[in-house]
């Protein structure tokens, strides 16, 4: 079997396996767009579509709440009439945060069932089949949301887009990961690390320089997440399949019974262990991105501008551009263990020190604090391309890094659900939730010391 895959591995021609690099990146690079997008544009579209509501115009109750707080001062009609409105600006910024919560949670929940369907579909069909079916996902239903008139209508499209983030990352992981051999892999970790990251990138340079997105203005980044259909529709007929997943494809009926995937594959005959740190590593990133940090998006919007909103987006991308690329060196030079507890350290440390010592209000330090944790944060998304398919034999490769992955999200989908419930509790306060929520690095400190020695460094079949 060893030999047949590095037979089948060496027949790809040079043309064929950077033909591999540039679908998978240019797949995790849309992917990535949506992520920017769910950052830029959902804080305004919650906002717009909770006006179109009715339900947080100025209303008698705040008017009486109004003369009340006003009772202390020689006020006029329009003093009470001005407080009124920015009490309920602020009950419309409270629910638009709630909902921007919600939004995040559809990204989570949508990608980790993305990530299982998807991830099943390409260790059945085909990594290829699997990477076009996620592709036209998530383009095909990001041109439909544009249409969308309330709230929820909102929340289920781009669940729908997001089961497509999700199920582009199994498979393009896998299919580059079983593409090419050990001594690059460190290196292309990095590059589909860092293709979410320039995606991102992308989107808030656009948001900044080119075209702001607000409350009456976000409706063209839908159409925007649904350009790369075109990808979608081409990658079947230009892209080679990956010859280790053919090589499984064409054993013999008794193997081929063997090989039937299954989720239940990985929690079972000795796969329980490394699959549940698998998601605990999995998880951490991931909630210390978008149940921490992607907090200061929000707050940069509520506190600041449209501007500053896109530039947070940019001044935390870029960097983690930088780290994405050498997470996958770094864990290779210092160890897959080492380089995890150190950075997971570090990224609480820049965590804590931006909550507690920056703010929006001064866009200058906040930005930088956001830079560097933007960094840090994305080393793990260079680490976790290389780790992950580590753990699992090429028959359930892409389930098993799929489900990693998508548990996490799970796991964060739920805490950023009760945080975006809590949200009147912390009365909005961000830098509140920031300092709580970033704690899920000391987690991460902690968890991969539980890791199982001996499971990591090599690719199996």
């Amino acid at each position: 079997m060893s030999n047949q895959s590095s037979n089948s591995t060496r027949s790809l021609t040079k043309a064929g396996r950077y033909l591999i690099v540039a679908t998978a990146f240019l797949g995790w690079f849309f992917a990535g767009m949506h992520l920017g997008i769910t950052s830029l544009a959902m804080g305004s579209a919650a906002k717009d579509l909770l006006q179109n509501t009715g339900e947080y115009e100025v209303t008698s109750t705040d008017r009486k709440t109004a003369k009340l707080q006003l009772q202390q001062e020689p006020s006029t009609e329009n003093d009470i009439e001005s407080m009124a409105k920015t009490i309920a600006d602020k009950r419309l910024s409270a629910a638009s945060s709630k909902w921007f919560g919600y939004y995040v949670c559809a990204l989570l929940f949508g990608g980790a069932a993305g990530g299982l369907l998807f991830g099943r579909l390409g260790d059945r069909c085909g990594r290829v089949k699997g990477m076009m079916a996620a592709i036209c996902c998530y383009s095909g239903m990001s041109l439909l949301a544009y249409f969308t008139q309330s709230p929820w209508q909102l929340l289920l499209a781009r669940f729908i887009v997001c089961m497509g983030v999700g199920g582009m990352w199994p498979n393009g992981v896998a299919l580059m990961s079983e593409a090419w051999s050990n001594v690059s892999r460190p290196l292309l970790a990095g590059i589909i690390g860092a293709a979410a990251n320039v995606g991102i990138f992308v989107v808030g340079s656009i948001g900044k320089y080119v075209r702001e997105v607000s409350i009456d203005d976000w409706r063209w980044v839908m159409l925007m997440g649904g350009s790369p259909i075109i990808l979608g529709i081409l990658v079947p007929l230009i892209v080679p399949e990956s010859p280790r997943w053919l090589v499984q494809k064409n054993n013999t009926d008794s193997e081929r019974k063997q090989s039937q995937v299954g989720t239940a594959d990985i929690f079972f005959s000795g796969m329980l262990p490394v699959t549940l740190v698998g998601i605990l590593l999995a998880t951490v990133p991931l909630f210390g991105s978008w149940g921490s940090s992607n907090w200061a998006v929000k707050w940069a919007e509520d506190v600041g501008s449209d501007g500053l909103k896109a530039q947070v987006i940019m001044w935390r991308s870029l960097p983690g551009i930088a780290g994405s690329f050498l997470g996958g060196w770094i864990a290779s030079l210092i160890g897959r263990r080492r380089s995890y507890f150190l950075n997971s350290l570090i990224c609480l440390a820049s965590a804590q020190c931006m909550f507690w010592l920056s703010s929006p209000k001064e866009p200058s330090m906040f930005l930088i604090w956001t830079a560097v944790l933007g960094f840090f944060s994305g080393i793990f998304f260079g680490w976790l391309p290389l780790f992950l398919p580590e753990l699992f034999v090429t028959r359930i490769r892409s389930v098993g890094a799929g489900v990693c992955f998508n548990f996490g999200r799970i796991i964060t989908a739920i805490t950023v659900f009760i945080t975006a419930g809590l949200i009147a509790y912390f009365d909005n306060d961000f830098r509140e939730i920031g300092r709580i929520t970033s704690m899920i690095y000391l987690c991460g400190a902690i968890g991969i010391l539980l890791m199982p020695k001996g499971v990591e460094g090599k690719i199996k079949d």
